[in-house]
């Protein structure tokens, strides 16, 4: 029995090890009062390299459908996590 709970701790905690180095966000979307969403996003690559970047979408846009969706639908005023893209 000693060994299973052993297993199950070492389980566990590998699994938590592998999410902690995924980010739960990668940055926030905010819907403004006409329906644009702008997306605040951070990367962070090998040997401390950083990108921030600022995209703006408005309700005309090609891929503001798939924004929206993306973040899990908006309304004006509101701000959201902005989750990873699978790969």
């Amino acid at each position: 029995m000693r060994g299973l709970k052993t297993a199950a701790i070492v389980s566990m905690v590998a699994m938590i090890a592998a999410c902690a180095h995924e980010p739960r966000s990668i940055g926030a979307a905010t819907m403004l009062p006409d329906g644009t969403i702008q997306m605040q996003l951070r990367a962070e690559g090998p040997g401390g390299t950083i990108g921030d970047a600022m995209f703006t979408y408005p309700p005309n846009h090609p891929q503001y459908a798939e924004m929206l969706a993306h973040v899990g639908g908006l309304s004006p005023g509101e701000t959201k996590d902005v989750p990873p893209w699978p790969d």
